[in-house]
C-alpha cells in the first residue's frame, strides 16, 4: 500500500477539557466517514493554548500518556480502523511535564509518543514554563497504513529536526500545531509570518523528498488577543500545496497522498544521495566562531 488517506482536524477550542476531547473524536470519526486512514489532531487539543502566560494552575491540564485520552482514542482507532495522532500535555512524574504526541495504530494499539525537542519562549509562548525539552530523541511510527515521522509546532523551524526523521525512514512528516497571530498586528506581518512558517515546512518535504502534513488550530484565545491562524495544509515532496485550509474556519478535510512519490523525487532530485556527511560535522557547534 502506497496511497493513503490523511485527515486533518483543524478546531477551535475551549476551556472544557473533556468537551474538547469528545469534539475531536467526533471529528476523527468524521474523517474515518470521509475514508481517511491516519488522522492528525492539532497541537494541546483537549485544552485553549494555555502557555500565553505563566500560571501554575495550567499544570492540572496535563495527564499521563498513556491515560485516560490514548485509551478513549485507541478504542475510536480500533472501532474505525484508523491511525490517530494525537497531541498531548503529559504528566512524566511530579514535577516534570512535556509537550508530547502519541500514536494509536488503526488496531487502537499504543505505538509510543514523541516528546517535543524545541521548546520557544517568546511573549505569549512561555513554553519553557511548562515543558521539560523531549529526550527520547526523534521517532519513527510504524502504523498499519504508512512509516509516520511526527514533530511538534516549534521543531517545525529546524530542518535538521526533519532531516534526522526522514532519515529514519519516516515516508510522511506531521506537524501537530499551536501558531497564531496578534490581533493587533497589521496584514503585511501576519501574510509574511504565515508565509514563512508554511515555507519552510514545504522546503523540509523538498530537501528530505517526503509529504508534510501541518495541522493548526483556529479561533480566538486569551481573551481576543491571539487569532490562531489555521491554514492547516499538505505538501508533496517537491513542495506543491495539496491542499491549505482557511485561516479562520473548523475544517475537517481529507487529502490522499501517495509514499511512492518518494522514490522518483528522491531519484531525479538525489539530494540525499550528493549529501557530504564528512564535511557535516559544525553542525553540531552553536556558533562557529572565526577568531
Amino acid at each position: 500500500m502506497t496511497k493513503v488517506k490523511i485527515g486533518l482536524v483543524q478546531m477551535s477550542c475551549t476551556s472544557d477539557k473533556e468537551a474538547n476531547l469528545q469534539k475531536a473524536m467526533k471529528e476523527v470519526r468524521s474523517a474515518a466517514a470521509k475514508g481517511a486512514q491516519i488522522v492528525c489532531l492539532q497541537e494541546l487539543f483537549t485544552s485553549l493554548y494555555f502557555c500565553d502566560v505563566e500560571d501554575y494552575e495550567n499544570f492540572k491540564l496535563a495527564e499521563a500518556i498513556p491515560g485516560a485520552s490514548t485509551d478513549a482514542l485507541g478504542k475510536l482507532a480500533a472501532e474505525l480502523k484508523v491511525v490517530v495522532i494525537a497531541s498531548l500535555f503529559e504528566k512524566r512524574a511530579q514535577g516534570i511535564y512535556h509537550n508530547t504526541t502519541a500514536v494509536l495504530d488503526a488496531d487502537g494499539t499504543y505505538l509510543g509518543k514523541y516528546r517535543k525537542m524545541h521548546i520557544p519562549d517568546d511573549p505569549a509562548y512561555y513554553e519553557k514554563f511548562y515543558f521539560t525539552p523531549g529526550d527520547l530523541g526523534y521517532k519513527i511510527f510504524k502504523t498499519k497504513y504508512a512509516s509516520i515521522g511526527v514533530l511538534i509546532c516549534w521543531d517545525q523551524w529546524y530542518p535538521e529536526a526533519a532531516r534526522i526523521t526522514a532519515l529514519m525512514g519516516a515516508e510522511i512528516l506531521f506537524y501537530p500545531t499551536a501558531i497564531g497571530w496578534a490581533t493587533t498586528q497589521d496584514e503585511a506581518t501576519n501574510t509574511e509570518q504565515y508565509n514563512a512558517w508554511q515555507t519552510i515546512q514545504r522546503s523540509h518535504a523538498v530537501a528530505n523528498g517526503v509529504h508534510v502534513v501541518s495541522v493548526n488550530r483556529v479561533g480566538l484565545e486569551q481573551n481576543g488577543a491571539m487569532k490562531f491562524w489555521g491554514g492547516s495544509f499538505v505538501a508533496n515532496p517537491f513542495g506543491a500545496v495539496l491542499h491549505q485550509a482557511s485561516h479562520d474556519k473548523e475544517e475537517t478535510f481529507i487529502v490522499e497522498v501517495d509514499t511512492a512519490a518518494t522514490d522518483r523525487y528522491r531519484t531525479h532530485w538525489p539530494f540525499l544521495r550528493d549529501r557530504r556527511i564528512d564535511s557535516y560535522q559544525p553542525i553540531t557547534k552553536r556558533y562557529i566562531d572565526q577568531d
